[in-house]
């Protein structure tokens, strides 16, 4: 997940220097701090993102989370990073499991909410994005994101 991002990144951002970090086992304010980066809402708050992406330019950065599950989604997993992204506001952020859409599939899907998936600063709406990872071709199944890429 972390090569695909990285890919990603730099095919989005072709000027940028671009970090991305296992970071599954570190708070967010730690691991950002080791790259030169103070995220003051983040410092004492228990925020454990898998994969951090970070685009820097200039004197300015922003950041992309991927929390990576190995089970079938549930509410919970979008509640858990719908919480980080409205605490740090992130630039982009997917939640992407091994297994299958699970519940979320329903929600999402045929009920349509993709309203769940917002997040931002009020000004600027973006969205969260979820779907399968593809462990043999070692990118998401294009045709299971919500929204597509």
């Amino acid at each position: 997940m972390m090569k695909w991002l990285k890919s990603y990144l730099e095919d989005k951002y072709p000027n940028a220097e671009i970090i991305t970090a296992d970071t599954h086992n570190e708070r967010l304010d730690r691991a950002l701090k080791r790259y030169g980066i103070d995220c003051d809402v983040a410092v004492g708050i228990d925020i454990q993102i898998d994969i951090v992406g970070i685009v820097k330019q200039s004197q300015s950065y922003k950041l992309f989370f991927i929390e990576a599950k190995r089970t079938s989604l549930t509410l919970k997993d979008l509640g858990q990073l719908w919480a980080y992204c409205k605490l740090i506001n992130p630039e982009g952020a997917f939640l992407l499991t091994s297994a299958d859409l699970g519940s979320l599939n329903k929600i999402l899907k045929i009920y349509k909410r993709e309203d769940l998936l917002d997040f931002g600063d009020g000004r600027v709406i973006k969205k969260m994005q979820i779907g399968a990872w593809n462990i043999v071709a070692g990118a998401p199944e294009m045709e299971s994101m919500v929204p597509k890429l």
